[in-house]
């Protein structure tokens, strides 16, 4: 599985932290299942060379989105205090 490379790397635990929060996972490595079991998506450990792409991108947009969503929200919050 390819990774995106951090520009702060740093900040890795933070960002899986917080993936683990917005998809309500334990564990963040558990995040992409959660997100995959909550639409339906026969997401497993190992091959999943039978998803098809609009599967995969439902997982990962799920995740992505709600990062995005909850940073937004973390940002306007600072900004009032």
């Amino acid at each position: 599985m390819a990774r995106r490379k951090i520009l702060v790397p740093e900040s890795r635990a933070a960002l899986d932290q917080l993936k683990a929060r917005v998809t309500g996972a334990a564990d963040p490595a558990d995040a992409r299942f959660e997100a995959a079991r909550e639409q339906g998506i026969p997401l497993q450990k190992g091959y999943n060379g039978k998803l098809t792409s609009e599967e995969a991108g439902k997982v990962g947009g799920r995740i992505g989105g709600s990062m995005v969503q909850e940073l937004i929200r973390m940002a306007k919050n600072n900004l009032k205090e």
